[in-house]
């Protein structure tokens, strides 16, 4: 049975302790997502694809509000992420959003952002279909940055510029037929 009152929570971990976190959380029987991307390292001796924790210092956590005292008291966990003096939660749209992507996306980077509104545009082709979000940049007519407000991180990959439509604003509607409206009086 889903328990409906569950929520996404991020939890800061010690450096590098992000899969020992996940693997305890596993034992602990706490649902848990640690996002995973693959990324080349290169030895004296061979190169090798090694996975690594998306997220530095993070894994989302699945729990009821009254559950969170024995994920804090996890091996590794330093503390929750905190907004407005309350442990962040994250939507569940944001946490499908990123699975969605790195299991779609290879070569997959994290970049640091403040989140500004820009443009609001919805996916018309290709696999992040239907999803909306809002337009940082985009270079040579491909690369479109997505923006995951809560966590004030954008991923970003390389989308044809066909594959995205803008979204018109109710109130931006409103303004050309007014426009219109007033142009031929």
């Amino acid at each position: 049975m889903v328990n409906l009152d569950k929520n996404w929570y991020v939890v800061y971990t010690k450096p590098r302790w992000e899969k020992k976190v996940a693997d305890i959380l596993a034992r602990k029987k706490i649902e848990h997502y640690c996002p995973l991307h693959f990324v080349q390292r290169q030895w004296s001796d061979r190169k090798k694809l090694v996975a690594e924790p998306l997220f530095t210092s993070y894994v989302f956590v699945k729990a009821a509000e009254q559950d969170l005292l024995p994920v804090r008291a996890t091996d590794g966990v330093m503390n929750f992420v905190y907004w407005l003096g309350k442990p962040a939660v994250v939507r569940e749209e944001e946490i499908n959003a990123i699975r969605e992507f790195l299991s779609d996306y290879r070569n997959v980077h994290l970049e640091k952002t403040e989140v500004n509104p820009n443009d609001t545009v919805r996916v018309i082709g290709g696999p992040l279909v239907t999803q909306k979000g809002q337009v940082v940049s985009v270079k040579n007519n491909k690369t479109v940055k997505v923006i995951l407000p809560s966590l004030g991180y954008m991923m970003y990959a390389e989308l044809e510029v066909s594959n995205v439509e803008l979204v018109q604003e109710q109130n931006a509607g409103y303004f050309k037929k007014q426009q219109w409206r007033y142009a031929f009086r």
